[in-house]
């Protein structure tokens, strides 16, 4: 299974390299690029047999899978628990105020933060949240305006969206057919559209849901995200 995740990879970076993406987005990084060989190693880690749960995010955070290659990949989360702490190099064009610097970068990632302080909470060893669950990614690209803030992929105009999202449905559906999970829960509204998406391509043999996303720039989701989001699962079925 873990091979499959780490050839649906190599082909999804393979088929992102040609996009060109206009004004405001001024630099794009691909962690699939630089950041390659942590992203291979969890997946080669966690990504074998069958999940019950497959987690999908929307693309990196800054300090999170930007730095590490691992879906909300906040630093101490991917290199303490996950016990991955692999080499990363540099993107292409680089923007100053927002350098790569992999293990070293001293900022934490407060979505990945809350999302796998949660899982390590409620699991304890993060062999025992993978033998059920996994974490994804829809698209692997950080999208940086030049004035360095970050931009998200649901901003986008509709053509570079619909070129970016041919690539990224593909690769979800990779995803789930290899991982074979009974749900997979959006992290956001965004990411359940993915995830609605890969179900009308995939047919009917998963269910989708969606928790709230764990980003510091949602009110509710700093009140307690981790309570919030255990309620969204308890009510779903997928947690007892």
């Amino acid at each position: 299974m873990s091979a499959a995740l780490v050839t649906a990879a190599e082909e999804l970076r393979e088929k992102l390299r040609p996009l060109r993406f206009a004004a405001p987005v001024e630099f794009v990084y691909q962690p699939l690029d630089y950041a390659w060989r942590p992203h291979e190693a969890y997946l080669r880690r966690f990504g074998g047999g069958k999940k019950r749960v497959v987690f999908v995010g929307m693309n990196p955070g800054p300090f999170g899978m930007t730095q590490t290659g691992v879906p909300f990949g906040e630093i101490a989360a991917v290199r303490d628990w996950m016990g991955i702490r692999e080499p990363v190099g540099k993107p292409e064009r680089e923007h100053p105020k927002r350098p790569v610097l992999g293990f070293d970068c001293p900022q934490s990632e407060v979505s990945g933060r809350r999302l796998w302080g949660h899982f390590a909470q409620r699991f304890g060893k993060a062999e025992a949240f993978f033998k059920e669950h996994f974490v994804a990614n829809y698209c692997p690209l950080v999208f940086i305006e030049e004035s360095g803030r970050n931009f998200t992929p649901d901003k986008l105009p509709a053509a570079e969206a619909a070129a970016l999202n041919k690539h990224c449905d593909d690769h979800l559906c990779a995803v789930i057919t290899a991982l074979q999970p009974e749900w997979v829960i959006g992290v956001g509204a965004y990411a359940e559209e993915c995830a609605n998406r890969a179900k009308e391509l995939l047919g009917d043999h998963f269910k989708v849901g969606r928790v709230l996303h764990p980003s510091p720039a949602s009110p509710a989701a700093n009140r307690d995200w981790a309570g919030a989001a255990t309620k969204q699962l308890v009510k779903l079925g997928v947690w007892e």
